[in-house]
């Protein structure tokens, strides 16, 4: 029997996913990075975004990364290095995302020590206003940072969609362009990655007429779960049934959903509530996953809330549910992120059968 709760990830499908989506990129002339750290970089689905044809992984964390390296494939830190990490960045990563001139700097210092050239995309912040030099300082930190001795600034890049909600359209895309241009003439630097976001420029490529800016997109949500970020829609090209969350029923009781015993039925009329319902408790909670971000895969339930370590469900139109049952939910990229996180889901990767 599978312990529960746990995680199941069909590693078929991802690998179909990433599949489609470097075969629909390239045509659009876009290298697409795996970025894994909604699995917290589990090595059998790192290997079917390889197989998939990802030209390398990218992660936030650097233990991670450490993980990842034993794949033998080009690695890229998609987090802003923390001062306190930068030895082991230049030992483990290829390229670097970044946005401060002094953690360039004491990247320089440290490649020097180990005789290696460290590889930079400096970010711009095009809006969402997360990570990234704003564009009027832009012209002035490329220059500073091209004349580093072991530091090679080898592209720019943007994120869009992961704070203000953002999303990456023509304007912002040429508002980068620009800046590509301005580097280019002013600094006379090749400058050959434009890493213009992530899963949530997607959507973009799909306009036949579009003419992608980016010739590098980090994609790991549609990969991993099929969705467009914006929307939470099916991307046109990808399947959804790539990871489902199993958790199990520990309490299965007919109870009163009134607060106290002195609420009135009137009460209860005006809260359009039911006096009785069929509630399930599951051996999972807010330790674990997002609520927000479960989608029960029978549509006849409900999910009510939860605690730390509970899940609380209307099972009340469900028919023949017993107690040790299992229910089914697909996920929000937050809550695979954090079901993943947590010890107390147990993964299972499987393929499916030829």
């Amino acid at each position: 029997m599978a312990l529960n709760p746990r995680i199941e990830i069909n590693l078929s499908k991802i690998n179909y996913n990433a599949k489609q989506i470097v075969k629909f990129s390239h045509k659009k002339g876009i290298q697409i990075w795996g970025v894994t750290k909604g699995v917290r970089a589990n090595l059998e689905v790192a290997k079917s975004m390889l197989s998939g044809g990802v030209v390398g992984l990218a992660d936030s964390r650097l233990s991670n990364l450490e993980r990842l390296k034993k794949l033998g494939c080009p690695l890229m830190l998609i987090r802003i290095p923390m001062l306190s990490e930068i030895q082991k960045v230049v030992e483990l990563v290829d390229i670097s995302l970044n946005s401060e001139l002094k953690v360039i700097e004491e990247l320089n210092e440290v490649a020097k020590s180990m005789n290696k050239v460290h590889n930079v995309i400096l970010m711009i912040d095009l809006g969402d206003r997360r990570e990234g030099v704003l564009p009027k300082d832009t012209l002035k930190i490329a220059d500073k940072i091209n004349k580093l001795s072991n530091i090679k600034l080898v592209g720019v890049g943007s994120n869009l969609a992961c704070f203000r909600g953002i999303l990456p359209n023509e304007y912002n895309m040429m508002k980068l362009m620009n800046l590509v241009k301005d580097i280019r003439e002013e600094i006379k630097i090749e400058l050959p990655i434009i890493s213009a976001g992530n899963s949530s420029s997607l959507p973009l490529l799909i306009n036949e007429d579009y003419i992608p800016i980016a010739n590098q997109l980090r994609v790991g949500e549609t990969i991993l779960l099929g969705r467009e970020v914006g929307s939470g829609n099916k991307f046109p090209l990808t399947r959804l049934d790539t990871v489902k969350l199993v958790a199990e029923v520990i309490e299965l009781k007919d109870k009163p959903t009134l607060l106290r015993d002195e609420e009135s039925k009137e009460e209860l009329i005006k809260n359009n509530d039911k006096e009785i319902i069929k509630r399930g408790i599951l051996g999972i909670g807010k330790q674990d996953i997002v609520p927000e971000g479960l989608f029960p895969m029978n549509q006849k339930i409900t999910i009510e809330g939860a605690s730390s370590d509970h899940l609380i469900v209307d099972l009340s139109c469900v028919e023949n549910i017993n107690l040790g049952d299992e229910i089914e939910f697909r996920l929000s990229y937050e809550a695979l992120l954090q079901a993943m996180t947590s010890p107390y889901v147990n993964k299972i990767c499987y393929k499916e059968e030829e």
